[in-house]
């Protein structure tokens, strides 16, 4: 059943006839006047109800008193729930969110405000159900393969590459990057990080961990997954807060892995984390999202991050067209998208042709 209703919890008719007003246009609306009866309405309408707004202060039951009883019944990870209030605390605001509410309406109404974060509400609760939809599959496909691999360790490596054809149907599914994408990364990062064993033993790399960095560094852009289509698919400059949000994947990508993706191997996972977070960072300090500086940024994150822009700017997207190789190298070693270290510049040299013969071997298929 398709959720096209919202269930407004408000005990002040004219307050609730203003909610009504905004709404009725392009949702059924369901009315309660007090807790009781809101939670009553929930029970029987639960799957076509796709946002409840929920007034702090109400008679029988309030706000909090309705947040605890539904929590008990596991119902707040559901739906989404935006809690109505007229006061401006701050220790009101952290316990809604500590009851897992995603946002706050503030009376007066200022109907713009209310349409646009009801919006944002029902559409980020949307994918994050997609989400966690797809995520289930893939645990499922990845746990048992997982049994098998307590029993057979040599098998590690064909896991892995389960795996990386697992993700790479999950990156389709949404239209995010081509399915050539992840295994050229992977191959982009491993070239370049035996350049950086070669020539820099302090950073105490082996094939061991370079493996792990190129199974790991397929989840780099799986927070991409959490970000809305019309973001993902705009082929012009995106505005200010659509860069921002972009920009979110980062760390959305590595919540997911922490708390959605099991993976057997601890170095793997601990790279998968680090990497999906920190894959945009820049070694002047100027990346996102915790603009961490220099040596800061780990040996794994910063060889993702050149493997990144190296095929971003050798392959078509949606908002450019690609360059030449030769045109992407130079981009990169001066600087136009972002500072890399001095040392990371000249194992990218030493390899520039072993780039191009990986970009050869996996071009993106028509």
């Amino acid at each position: 059943m398709k959720r096209d209703t919202i269930l407004i919890f408000e005990d002040n008719s004219i307050e609730r006839a203003m909610l009504v007003e905004m709404f009725k246009d392009n949702y059924s609306i369901l009315e309660a006047e007090n807790g009781k009866d809101g939670i009553e309405l929930l029970n029987s309408h639960f799957s076509s109800i796709a946002i409840v707004l929920l007034d702090y202060l109400m008679p029988v039951m309030d706000g909090f008193q309705v947040l605890e009883r539904l929590k008990e019944k596991k119902l707040l990870s559901k739906i989404p729930f935006i809690m109505i209030t007229g006061e401006d605390s701050s220790d009101l605001e952290k316990k809604g969110y500590e009851y897992g509410i995603v946002s706050y309406i503030k009376k007066p109404y200022q109907p713009d405000v209310v349409k646009q974060v009801v919006s944002n509400a029902i559409g980020w609760f949307e994918y994050k159900m997609k989400l966690e939809i797809v995520v289930k599959r893939q645990n499922d496909s990845i746990q048992k393969q997982n049994d098998i691999l307590k029993q057979k360790t040599k098998e590690l490596n064909q896991l892995n590459g389960i795996l990386i054809d697992s993700l790479s149907g999950i990156v389709e599914f949404r239209n995010l990057e081509s399915r050539q994408h992840i295994k050229r990364i992977r191959q982009f990062s491993i070239c370049l990080g035996k350049s950086i064993m070669k020539l820099y033993s302090e950073y105490e790399l082996t094939s061991d961990k370079l493996m792990q960095i190129g199974w790991a560094c397929a989840l780099h852009d799986i927070g991409k997954i959490t970000i809305p289509d019309h973001i993902i698919t705009k082929p012009g400059k995106l505005t200010v807060d659509e860069f921002e949000l972009m920009k979110s994947h980062t760390t959305k990508g590595a919540e997911i892995i922490q708390k959605s993706i099991r993976l057997n191997d601890k170095a793997v996972f601990d790279y998968a984390c680090d990497i999906a977070r920190h894959h945009h960072e820049k070694y002047d300090g100027k990346g996102y999202p915790d603009g961490l500086k220099g040596e800061q940024i780990s040996i794994a994150a910063q060889i993702v991050s050149l493997a990144d822009i190296y095929d971003t700017l050798t392959t078509e997207r949606v908002y450019k067209t690609d360059y030449e190789p030769d045109k992407a190298h130079q981009m990169i070693m001066n600087g136009r998208y972002g500072s890399f270290s001095p040392k990371m510049l000249q194992a990218f040299e030493e390899v520039a042709s072993e780039f191009e013969e990986i970009l050869k071997k996996y071009p993106d298929e028509d």
